[in-house]
């Protein structure tokens, strides 16, 4: 199979935050490997812009340092990583000051597309918003991307949206979410709406329950002091686990376009029940090999969760009275992300109970291994009489797609040419974050005020004992972690 790489429109990107992490490790390698791929042309212009008082080529040697770690495979190509370093420049800019804004008025071309990448704390995206129109840098068509979190609560997230809509239209502000540039996320949908296999069955006749899972592995590490001021909650569930949420349960848009899926994302948001407390599992991770989440986070009497488990409810004709599960948590037993559809039984067996009967479930793999299976039931081979047995229909995307799987681009790959070729479809747009904000923020609030703690679990495991019995309590279970 040969994939087709469309080249996008010549572009000058500028990444505020240029000499940060983000930049390092996931955007200029990301931007890389679609060079690599002649996706990006040749008049294509990359701007790193930071504090850091430092000269395009000693920039330029960073870069390549980074691509060294970060893109091994196609950095062991001189001539590609030269090609790829001509088109790399650099300015100092002072983003709360006024050094630098003139030099890069002067860089930017107004005949081609404009992007600003907002690689930086949320706190600096009105300054730059700001400047970047006061200096008259960012043309009319000018694309800016913002980074989550999306404010804290309701109330900072319209004052970002506010912010940044004095000087920005909505069709011009991407707030990326990379868990919806992955590869199997986009294949839900067209699973779910190219293939009339599932569609008529994705509804509360006929599937029991959804489980999303997002584990890692790791701890909060040196965003100790981050993550405590948001806790899993905020940090995954009211946006990437919501998001995998809405493109699970929305209704058929009415074409694949950014408005019309993103309405239908939202209208799943507004009709997403408060769950009561009794339905939520809040954990914290304890010491083994590695420090606790207090030792993590250096503050003896945190109530911020590292683990959460939830039962939902969607309020509406497809769903009603069909659970979703959503959890996620740090220090388990492995890095799992998967949202896993459990189907009804049939509703009369003509098999005796001895054969063994089971649901179907097919499995929507994010990571590590991307790619969907669907557990189907037939008979085991052999005399004995009728044994029914369940085997998948695994479609792991390195074996079905061969050598070129490992050539998948990864989600800031197609995120970064999606804002290029001004494609919102998978950013999330003003009133969707609004939305979920206003559906998290009363829960956050609720266990605040009655003081609850997080109950301890060991690391490398499932997370808390109480996160079983939530399923255990409707005669459910969830998918094993590891």
């Amino acid at each position: 199979m040969v994939s087709r790489v469309i080249p996008v429109d010549p572009f000058d990107l500028v990444i505020f935050g240029g000499t940060g992490d983000l930049a390092r490790r996931k955007i200029l390698p990301a931007l890389y490997r679609r060079f690599c791929d002649e996706q990006m042309p040749r008049e294509a212009r990359i701007i790193g812009a930071a504090r850091t008082e430092q000269s395009p080529q000693e920039y330029r040697d960073w870069v390549a340092e980074g691509l060294k770690e970060f893109a091994p495979r196609s950095a062991a190509d001189p001539d590609a990583m030269a090609g790829f370093l001509d088109r790399v420049d650099y300015l100092p800019v002072d983003a709360k000051g006024e050094g630098g804004w003139s030099d890069l008025k002067s860089k930017m071309r107004a005949n081609v597309v404009q992007a600003f990448y907002f690689s930086v704390a949320p706190a600096l995206f009105g300054d730059l918003a700001e400047r970047l129109h006061h200096y008259g840098i960012a043309h009319e068509g000018a694309r800016i991307v913002v980074e989550k979190p999306f404010g804290r609560d309701l109330g900072t997230a319209r004052s970002l949206n506010a912010t940044l809509a004095e000087h920005f239209d909505e069709s011009q502000i991407y707030r990326i979410d990379h868990y919806l540039g992955k590869e199997t996320v986009q294949n839900l949908m067209a699973v779910r709406f190219g293939n009339v296999l599932f569609e008529p069955l994705w509804n509360a006749q006929y599937v029991d329950h959804v489980q999303i899972t997002v584990a890692e592995s790791v701890g909060v590490g040196g965003r100790g002091s981050y993550y405590d001021k948001s806790g899993a909650m905020r940090d995954m569930v009211q946006n990437h686990l919501m998001q995998l949420l809405c493109l699970t349960a929305m209704e058929p848009p009415s074409r694949f376009e950014p408005d019309a899926v993103r309405d239908e994302k939202l209208k799943v948001i507004r009709a997403l029940q408060s769950p009561p407390l009794k339905d939520i599992v809040r954990g914290q991770y304890k010491a083994g090999d590695n420090p606790s989440y207090l030792d993590d986070v250096e503050e003896p009497d945190s109530r911020t969760e590292s683990f959460i488990a939830m039962k939902l409810h969607i309020a509406n004709w497809r769903w009603n009275g069909t659970p979703f599960y959503l959890r996620t948590g740090k220090r388990l037993k492995t890095r799992k992300s998967e949202i896993v559809v459990h189907f009804k039984e049939p509703p009369h067996s003509i098999f005796d109970e001895d054969a063994g009967s089971r649901p179907n479930i097919l499995s929507i793999r994010l990571q590590p291994d991307e790619g969907i299976d669907l557990s189907v039931t037939i008979k085991e081979p052999g005399p004995g009489g009728m044994r029914l047995i369940d085997v998948p229909l695994d479609m792991s995307f390195a074996d079905a797609l061969g050598p070129e799987a490992a050539d998948v681009p990864d989600a800031y790959e197609r995120l970064i040419m999606d804002v290029i070729r001004g494609n919102q479809t998978l950013f999330m747009r003003g009133d969707e974050v609004e939305a979920a904000w206003a559906w998290t923020d009363p829960l956050i609030e609720a266990w605040t005020e009655r003081g609850d703690r997080p109950v301890p679990y060991e690391p490398g495991s499932a997370g808390p004992e109480d996160s079983a019995i939530l399923m255990h309590r409707d005669s459910r279970r969830w998918r094993e972690v590891g």
